[in-house]
């Protein structure tokens, strides 16, 4: 039996055992903005989180207001969440909306990954009891892990989550566990949308890539401000990401700026086939780092690294050629 479907099995087993298995109420948050109590199991939750929305389908709780990032897909559902959200129709909004938040009438708001502002957080507590990130993380560093976990926690899901995670957990640890050569090498998670960029070690991509092995060059930590989860690059600058691997970040950008970059032929990463450019749906599975996601992830990112750092030449990672980037 595969790992995702012994996850299956396993959530499927959970929400059988219903409240055997759900924690007790209140329960208590300690985040950046001070401490927020639940008092019972809230039944209408709205997330600020971008890709927030999958965290709470993946415990089987459909929020009744979801942030719409981007992507354009019914419902904010990427194709991975589909299925979990089946015919919920959460209500979307792009920015924190004081008015539209408070007219669903939530039992809590979650804002864990939202960038919400003290003021903000203000405002919403005004509505219902909202949480935020934990203190120790900047606005978009939260772990996954603890993001997905807190979620549980929230919803009266908590032991469910931790089954979610440490599946998930599992996984990665084989991954990195058959590929221990990963361990010795540096890799940069880039992107050249509007910009170009590339993230430091605080970033849920980099920390994605940590977990598999990779390692984010202190050089990149050191080039941005101290709490920025991005370093933003002039051509100039390309030496910073020539490393042992180079996943580029498409999202819903255009690769022809990728290909298009004139510094970028002199990185040995190029000439040497050690580039992973990460498709639409790669990219969008890749930052929203959620449960949901990262199975798809993992099942289509290996494959792309092994190639790309194989150490033969003339091997061709197929997105990248998808791409342009091997003209």
């Amino acid at each position: 039996m595969s790992l995702l479907r012994c996850v299956t099995v396993l959530i499927a087993m959970l929400g059988g055992m219903g409240n055997v298995l759900a924690q007790e109420f209140p329960q208590v948050f300690e985040h950046r903005y001070g401490t927020t109590t639940l008092e019972a199991r809230p039944e209408r939750v709205v997330t600020l989180t971008f890709s927030g929305q999958d965290h709470y389908l993946a415990v089987g709780v459909t929020p009744v207001g979801t942030r719409d990032w981007y992507g354009n897909f019914p419902n904010a559902a990427w194709p991975w969440a589909q299925e979990a959200l089946g015919d919920g129709q959460p209500v979307l909004f792009k920015d924190i909306s004081y008015e539209q938040i408070a007219a669903l009438e939530p039992d809590v708001i979650e804002g864990i990954g939202s960038g919400m502002t003290e003021e903000q957080y203000v405002e919403l507590s005004k509505i219902a009891p909202t949480i935020a990130a934990e203190a120790q993380y900047t606005d978009y560093s939260t772990p996954w892990s603890v993001r997905a976990r807190t979620v549980g926690r929230i919803v009266g899901e908590a032991d469910k989550a931790d089954a979610i995670v440490s599946a998930l957990e599992q996984r990665f640890a084989d991954v990195a566990a058959s590929h221990p050569d990963w361990a010795e090498l540096e890799a940069a998670v880039a992107f050249n949308v509007t910009e170009f960029g590339v993230y430091r070690s605080i970033d849920t991509r980099a920390q994605i890539l940590g977990q598999l092995g990779f390692k984010t060059p202190a050089a990149i930590d050191a080039a941005g401000d101290e709490g920025a989860f991005w370093v933003p690059l002039s051509e100039e600058q390309m030496a910073l990401i020539d490393t042992d691997l180079v996943v580029w970040i498409v999202g819903a950008g255009d690769p022809a700026r990728i290909a298009a970059m004139p510094m970028r032929e002199h990185l040995a990463a190029v000439e040497q086939g050690r580039e992973v450019v990460a498709d639409f749906l790669l990219s969008g599975a890749f930052s929203f780092a959620t449960p949901l996601s990262l199975n798809y992830m993992l099942d289509r990112l290996v494959p792309l690294i092994e190639v790309a750092v194989d150490g033969d030449n003339s091997t061709v990672v197929e997105t990248s050629a998808a791409a342009g980037l091997l003209d």
